[in-house]
């Protein structure tokens, strides 16, 4: 037997379990943290050659024993930390380098479901009081508003039928099909979504922009995007060893 994990009771009421490397591996399998293990294993072998500066180290050493002062987070010793701040560190180094170029033509690829709305809603399951509705808004008779409070069967009856601002992206693809037609202050004739009939009228579009934030973010989907196909790609299986 050729152990290579060994644990207990702190207390030593209990003797030590001593766990051999396939059924570490076996564990490992049974409680699904293979894929998480092998993309940790995949990032290692991604980022063994990005090198840094010493002033980029410090820093980064620096910001992370920052983030972690005052939380007495027990068993992290500094190396660990310092450690921790460096892979950090080539990663984001990797990312850059591997989709940092072409990130503006990502983006735009993008934009569509990027882009914010803010739009006026009024959920409904009577096909004839989502017309009635419909013409009593487009006439004028009654606001928007009013005719959600009245008549909206979800949430937006307790904000006045406004929702948003949300990211395209996250809405049902045929109210998102709606709003990316609409202009604002168009009101769409009732559409069925599903068991509803919906009133829609975009208020305000708000177009994405390529800012810090939403650069960092499009970093990490790429590389997410690709890690997991890396991970998919791993041709792996549990060995028992040779006594």
């Amino acid at each position: 037997m050729n152990p290579v994990l060994q644990f207990g009771d702190a207390s030593g009421e209990r003797s030590d379990r001593i766990l051999t490397a396939p059924e570490v591996l076996q564990l490992l399998a049974k409680y699904q943290l293979v894929s998480p293990f092998l993309k940790e294993v995949v990032i290692d072998q991604a980022i063994a050659q990005i090198e840094c500066t010493p002033q980029e180290e410090q820093l980064a050493c620096e910001q992370l024993a920052q983030q972690y002062q005052g939380r007495q987070e027990q068993g992290i010793s500094s190396e660990q930390l310092n450690n921790i701040a460096l892979r950090q560190l080539k990663l984001e180094k990797f990312k850059e380098a591997t989709w940092g170029q072409d990130l503006d033509s990502y983006f735009y690829q993008r934009k569509p479901q990027l882009d914010r709305v803010i739009y006026s809603l009024i959920t409904t399951s009577d096909i004839g009081i989502a017309q009635e509705i419909y013409f009593r808004i487009q006439e004028g008779e009654e606001s928007f508003a009013q005719l959600a409070r009245q008549y909206a069967q979800g949430p937006e009856a307790q904000t006045d039928g406004l929702v948003g601002p949300v990211e395209l992206q996250s809405l049902h693809p045929l109210l998102t099909k709606v709003l990316s037609v609409s202009q604002p202050q168009q009101l769409s004739p009732p559409t069925q979504i599903g068991e509803w009939i919906v009133i829609v009228r975009l208020e305000k579009l708000l177009p994405a922009q390529l800012d810090r934030n939403l650069r960092q973010r499009l970093l990490n989907e790429r590389f997410q995007g690709w890690l997991q196909t890396q991970v998919a790609a791993q041709n792996w299986q549990i060995k028992q060893s040779e006594d």
